[in-house]
């Protein structure tokens, strides 16, 4: 029987020794606490009653207090993974969870295992559009793209149809399974979760721009600096820190010889990944957000969720116009959209905003009230809550 929401409110205020459910979310690939499974999701479910099993590379000090945190040794490579399964399996199953949720599509073979041998309740959160992922994998021959992505979307699909629940960040993915199979579909947004994101109070910025995410040409990296080199080609120094990491080693390097190259040294800080808990620090000390991404079929799907959290830290945004984001713009007047490709339109962007300072911290405030008033990371934990306590109930 469907637990409707006026139940789960309740259940979720009960006292914490009241266990709801019992949840396991596992990893292989993550070695550190992922923003979506573990701030957004197991966590919040833990501080409402859900008793989480958080299986995963992560070295984790502290308990957690309401969750259970297993730490499993480190793998690298598709074959680690392989062979790492069975092991896996023996320590997923000795947890007796009510429910199984997991995100890594190389674990697939667990998850078919767990609900076809042992009966077991799995949902798939299918955060990415990894089907359109496959368009521009590393180390793929471009021939056999196509192929991938077709075998990926399949893959997709088969766990709509054997799983109990499938989960994506974003409409656009839920689109290629929604009407696959009897299994459960939830769309839960990455919206910031405000424990983490408090309200800002006034510092000292030192950086003009903040990016943070994947440092490549697909998400624009190299656009930007092409701006931020116009901008001073025009007189107009501009200070800018990329948060993220590069594919890999010769990625990065040549990254900082082409600053170097493009003498943008002394006007580009390179930091590498941060803690969550670091973000709304790290973001404070700019004036705006960008989101250059380029026009590839990932990004033509996947919500950039760098655009919501520059709002939580009301930071007026330039990004580029592309279907998953344009909608918010929108609706929350929170920055300026430019065409992926045009550089000449990014830089005429960020200095309309640093040369109206007012406008932009409006925009940046208009943003924060969104991300507080509309879109909140608390409704969607509350349709999370709702989604697994539907799926925990079922006979």
């Amino acid at each position: 029987m469907p637990v409707c929401e006026s139940e789960v409110e309740s259940l979720s205020k009960r006292n914490k020794s009241a266990v709801l459910f019992s949840l396991c979310h596992f990893t292989t690939a993550h070695t550190e606490l992922k923003s979506r499974s573990y701030h957004m999701q197991c966590k919040p479910l833990a501080d409402a009653g859900v008793a989480v099993h958080y299986v995963s590379p992560a070295n984790v000090n502290a308990s957690g207090g309401e969750m259970n945190f297993i730490r499993l040794p480190p793998v690298k490579g598709r074959m680690q993974t392989l062979l790492a399964m069975p092991s896996l399996l023996r320590t997923l199953l000795r947890l007796r969870a009510g429910l199984y949720h997991f995100q890594d599509p190389e674990l697939l073979p667990v998850a078919l295992v767990m609900k076809l041998a042992f009966r077991k309740r799995i949902v798939f959160d299918c955060y990415e559009d990894f089907a359109s992922m496959a368009y521009t994998m590393r180390g793929l021959p471009r021939f056999l793209r196509p192929l991938v992505a077709k075998l990926t979307n399949a893959m997709q699909k088969l766990a709509a149809i054997v799983f109990d629940g499938v989960m994506t960040a974003d409409p656009f993915t839920l689109r290629r399974v929604a009407r696959t199979g009897s299994s459960a579909k939830l769309t839960f947004y990455n919206f910031p979760n405000l424990d983490f994101f408090p309200a800002p109070v006034r510092v000292a910025k030192d950086f003009d721009l903040v990016y943070r995410g994947g440092l490549s040409r697909r998400a624009g990296t190299w656009l930007l600096l092409d701006a931020v080199r116009l901008l001073a080609v025009h007189g107009k120094a501009t200070r800018v820190l990329l948060i993220g990491y590069c594919d890999d080693s010769a990625t990065e390097a040549a990254l900082r010889e082409d600053i170097r190259m493009l003498g943008l040294a002394a006007a580009v800080e390179i930091r590498g990944r941060i803690e969550h808990g670091d973000t709304a620090k790290s973001f404070g000390r700019a004036r705006i957000g960008i989101c250059p991404l380029q026009d590839i079929p990932k990004f033509r799907v996947n919500i950039p969720v760098k655009v919501f959290e520059y709002w939580a830290c009301a930071l007026p945004v330039v990004a580029s116009n592309l279907p998953p984001i344009r909608p918010f713009f929108k609706n929350v007047g929170g920055g300026m959209l430019y065409a992926p490709d045009d550089v000449k339109a990014l830089a005429q962007s960020i200095a309309w905003l640093l040369d109206h300072p007012e406008a932009a911290a409006r925009m940046g405030q208009r943003g924060r009230a969104a991300i507080e008033t509309r879109f909140t990371h608390r409704s969607e934990v509350r349709k999370l809550l709702r989604f697994y306590a539907n799926l925990a109930a079922r006979a």
